[in-house]
């Protein structure tokens, strides 16, 4: 019928989990911060994993909570004033780069 045109709905594209290591000085960062509650649940099912002194966080959640987390850890980089401290901007880099790769990132 060529009165009828078809009608393309906007549907929200439902992103999967995937799983990141968070290093653990990040995971420690943001566990002294208020998180949302689909935020905090990631986090708190994190499994740790120990490397050397210190340990990583694998973290499954979707893609967009990932980069909550991310902004959530942004004092790490040294804002308002406070130094940055070498150790933790460099871990919160690490999991910049790996949130950066998911497929659809915007910045």
């Amino acid at each position: 019928m060529p009165d009828h045109a078809a009608i393309e709905e906007s549907v929200p594209v439902l992103e999967l989990p995937v799983t990141l290591d968070m290093p653990g000085k990040v995971a420690d960062f943001l566990r002294t911060t208020e998180l949302e509650p689909a935020e905090q649940a990631a986090l708190n099912q994190g499994a740790t994993v120990r490397r050397g002194q210190g340990y990583t966080l694998r973290v499954t959640a979707v893609p967009a909570v990932h980069r909550q987390l991310l902004a959530h850890c942004q004092p790490l980089d040294g804002a308002q004033g406070v130094p940055a401290v070498p150790a933790q901007r460099k871990a919160r880099r690490e999991y910049a780069n790996r949130v950066n790769t998911l497929a659809g990132n915007t910045p």
